[in-house]
């Protein structure tokens, strides 16, 4: 019982690994845009930003499910929260997703020297990709492994 049990939490740590790495290097791109072409900080690049982000959010979590144009729309027009809402059923959303935003928010805060701790030459871009790694990690962790927790269930029961 206890091999069946690793083999369930293992199965959903690859594709949150995968989330994290995608979006950490979404946003160290975004980070060299940001710097290389000195964007003004201004509400609707911001917006965009983020809307580009949500949507390869979206895109990475509808693809798992088989469902890549909506979750890429689904991304983009209403973010994590609600996506996730929609997908697994309020309570259980709920908790995941406060899970997630409380890990996430606590890996950002951890991370957070790489806006603060401005190095002369510019930005360390590996520094940046591995700590957006550690920032969404945590938050995929607490949504994906949970899903295939119960997904292998359901599955071993047929």
């Amino acid at each position: 019982m206890k091999i069946r049990n690793t083999h369930l939490a293992i199965t959903g740590l690859v594709p949150s690994i995968l989330g994290a790495l995608l979006l950490a290097g979404v946003s160290t791109l975004g980070d060299f845009i940001w710097t290389h072409f000195s964007v003004e900080h201004r509400p609707v690049y911001g917006l965009t930003h983020g809307t580009l982000l949500c949507s390869v959010l979206g895109s990475y979590l509808g693809l798992l499910r088989k469902r890549f144009l909506q979750g890429t729309l689904g991304g983009a027009a209403i973010g994590f929260a609600l996506l996730e809402a929609g997908a697994a059923g309020i309570k259980n959303s709920l908790l995941r997703g406060t899970l997630a935003g409380v890990a996430s928010g606590l890996a950002f805060y951890a991370i957070s020297g790489i806006w603060l701790d401005q190095e002369p030459g510019g930005p360390n871009y590996v520094r940046n990709f591995l700590s957006w790694t550690i920032a969404f990690l945590p938050g995929f962790l607490a949504l994906l492994a949970a899903r295939a927790s119960s997904r292998d269930s359901r599955i071993s029961t047929l």
